[in-house]
């Protein structure tokens, strides 16, 4: 293992300290809590507060998107590991402004439990709680077992769109709506190259050979649809992309916004390669492309690897996703295209 660590153990802790120091003006930790992370200015008067949280190792995912127009707080926990209820709990209450809290979270059963007991402990003390459960990982379950499947990547579009809508004022009901019309019209699928190391057990969860690639493994290592030989880069996307567009099903006519995600090793040239082939398909079945993000978005420490996400817009979706965001690890402009 080779990494630019301290002690393994503190490694997580380590890595917030540096991203405090970095973002003073952006990021606070609750009451000193260094796994409890929530916006500077917050709580912001009148506004549905939104929280998530997961397991390190993912960033930008989850801390990374705390900020103007998307998340108000969230909590981490070890790398791959849950945050537990107390730590989400310590978010809620510094977060709420009395309009209530939205939670958006992977589908993983760690993170649900957490959630869940957070929620009742919150609603205990008079915070009105709602929960949003992002699984758009179209490999990790049949369609007709939708609610089995993975959180990946494409919880990005939920956070931008429901922060989005939760500064302009609307209810804890609104803001729940369209982050489960995002989570109902996104798509994600991956492929795998490396494996990655979680600091305290150094040395790789699983193995894939020097030649090798697998198609549809999750973020934390969990099993794909087929491991073989490593191909070209069209052929991947060749692979991929058709499994998405048809799950939904995308058709000729729909426009869509395109995620390129980087799984924490792979350079953005590579991801702009990718990006050329899905291009050129969704081009050829008539699909429009409204933007399109590359980059790291939801990694997997060192793995090298990327996802593709589709998210089939309408005009509220397309409208929230352009708003302009500001957060430590994403800053966009208002995008071009959109009414504001």
């Amino acid at each position: 293992m080779k990494k630019f660590l301290n002690e393994p153990a503190a490694f997580v802790d380590e890595m917030v300290e540096g991203i405090l120091a970095a973002h003073p003006e952006q990021l606070a930790a609750v009451a000193g809590a260094l796994r409890c992370l929530v916006r500077a200015n917050a709580p912001r008067a009148n506004k549905v507060g939104i929280a998530t949280g997961g397991g390190s190792g993912h960033l930008p995912l989850f801390l990374g998107y705390v900020g103007e127009g998307m998340l108000d707080g969230c909590a981490v926990g070890g790398v791959f590991q849950s945050p537990s209820a107390d730590q989400m709990l310590q978010v809620t209450r510094t977060i709420d402004s009395g309009a209530g809290v939205l939670y958006i979270f992977g589908n993983y059963g760690g993170d649900i439990m957490n959630f869940d007991m957070a929620a009742e402990m919150a609603q205990m003390d008079d915070i009105q709680v709602e929960q949003v459960i992002a699984g758009e990982d179209v490999a990790s379950a049949p369609k007709e077992q939708h609610e089995k499947r993975r959180g990946v990547a494409g919880i990005f579009y939920l956070y931008k769109v429901a922060g989005a809508l939760a500064d302009e004022g609307a209810s804890l009901e609104e803001v729940k709506q369209i982050a489960i019309k995002a989570g109902e019209n996104v798509r994600t699928m991956g492929v795998a190259l490396t494996p990655c190391i979680i600091p305290e057990v150094g040395k790789p969860g699983f193995e894939i050979g020097a030649g090798e690639m697998e198609i549809g493994m999750g973020i934390h290592g969990e099993r794909g649809i087929r491991r073989g030989p490593l191909l070209k880069a069209d052929q991947i996307v060749d692979e991929m992309l058709p499994v998405i567009l048809n799950d939904l099903p995308y058709e000729s006519g729909d426009e869509v916004s395109v995620l390129i995600n980087g799984l924490g090793a792979t350079p953005k040239e590579e991801l702009y390669v990718l990006n050329r082939r899905v291009s050129q398909i969704l081009g050829e079945r008539g699909i429009t492309v409204f933007n399109t993000y590359v980059g790291e978005y939801a990694t997997s420490m060192e793995m090298a690897g990327a996802s593709v996400s589709l998210l089939r817009l309408d005009d509220e979706l397309k409208r929230l996703l352009a708003k302009p965001a500001s957060t430590p690890f994403f800053t966009q402009l208002q995008l071009e295209g959109a009414n504001p």
